[in-house]
């Protein structure tokens, strides 16, 4: 009988933000189907998730993919249950209130490819600074282009995984790259992106380099590291009223707090107001404006104000199981209060 390996990947305890987790189990005939990946316990006292008195947390398998880097390999994303079953405090993902999968998000994320050697961005020189921002941004060739093969690699792994992996580019500073993720339903972007950061972040293992996830690691005249979040649900694929794309982002405005509270750690370091971004404690949406807190792209309008938002406001390192959630539940508040025809 053929054995499989399952790669049991979650979220740990740490606050404010989680790290990736994973183990192994080796197990006979799998048939490759979730409702066949059994339930497996962890030490949670190891992962801030648990006491030593009282240490067992539980994994539930809740999305699953093939493993492109192991023979008959899966890799499952898990949901963190306490001992009796319940959502441990830690389980971002079930909060989430999209039963329907009304809601499509795209994600945008960003990072910085860092050498274990110098502990630096790839293409930063040891004690000194590469050339200003400016030509890394899609930039072609051994001069301003840093990490490629690598990037390269990982996306493939992607696609071989079956992610709806969307396309990749470098970004404005020097060993910056972005890849982007596209799903239908609020808890399978999620799972997606987690996804995507645990093959990134598994393949750094085999080049020596690391992922900072950080959203402004070099301090200076450099763009940070966000996530963008392009978001719709029905009502904003099919209303063509600029009237109710504008109630959308006005619902946004006085929740902005509970926005930023899990848009991600050390976001004030990113969103100064420069390096298109708006600033932390403000809050402004405008067609194609890349400096705004909710951009209305042009395809919105050029399509009779029928399509999508982007909040620009998330961190690269932000947990997207929370931004979808506090996206969606501010998105519905809106709908709700939609006066009755």
């Amino acid at each position: 009988m053929s054995k499989s390996k399952l790669e049991y990947i979650w979220l740990d305890g740490y606050k404010p933000t989680a790290n990736l987790r994973s183990k192994t189990k080796v197990i006979d005939g799998f048939s490759g189907k979730l409702k066949d990946c059994p339930l497996w316990s962890f030490d949670g006292s190891s992962t801030k998730q648990a006491i030593g008195e009282s240490s067992d947390c539980v994994l539930k398998p809740v999305a699953i993919y093939p493993d492109p880097a192991r023979e008959n390999g899966y890799l499952l994303m898990c949901e963190v249950l306490n001992a009796d079953g319940t959502p441990h405090v830690s389980n971002s993902r079930h909060k989430i209130n999209d039963p329907e999968n009304d809601f499509w998000f795209g994600f945008e994320q960003e990072y910085f490819i860092m050498s274990n050697e110098t502990q630096l961005p790839l293409g930063f020189p040891v004690g000194g600074y590469p050339g200003p921002q400016g030509m890394y941004y899609c930039s072609v060739g051994g001069r301003n282009s840093h990490g490629r093969a690598f990037v390269e690699e990982h996306a493939d792994l992607c696609i071989a995984a079956g992610l709806n992996f969307e396309g990749i580019n470098q970004e404005v500073a020097s060993g910056q790259w972005e890849f982007q993720l596209f799903a239908k339903g609020a808890k399978k972007a999620g799972d997606e992106i987690w996804i995507g950061r645990y093959l990134l972040d598994r393949l750094t293992e085999s080049y020596g380099y690391y992922i900072e996830y950080h959203p402004k690691p070099i301090k200076g005249d450099w763009n940070g590291s966000g996530m963008h979040a392009n978001f719709s649900n029905n009502t904003m694929r099919t209303c063509g009223s600029k009237e109710t794309f504008m109630q959308i982002c006005e619902a946004f405005r006085p929740v902005t707090d509970e926005h930023i509270e899990v848009y991600g750690e050390f976001n004030d370091q990113r969103l100064t107001g420069n390096h298109e971004t708006a600033a932390i404690d403000d809050f402004r949406y405008g067609i194609s404006d890349r400096g705004a807190s909710i951009r209305i792209p042009i395809y919105t309008v050029d399509h009779g104000w029928k399509g999508y938002l982007e909040d620009r406001r998330p961190a690269s390192n932000g947990d997207p199981y929370k931004i979808a959630r506090r996206i969606v539940d501010t998105v519905r508040s809106a709908e709700i209060n939609e006066p009755a025809h």
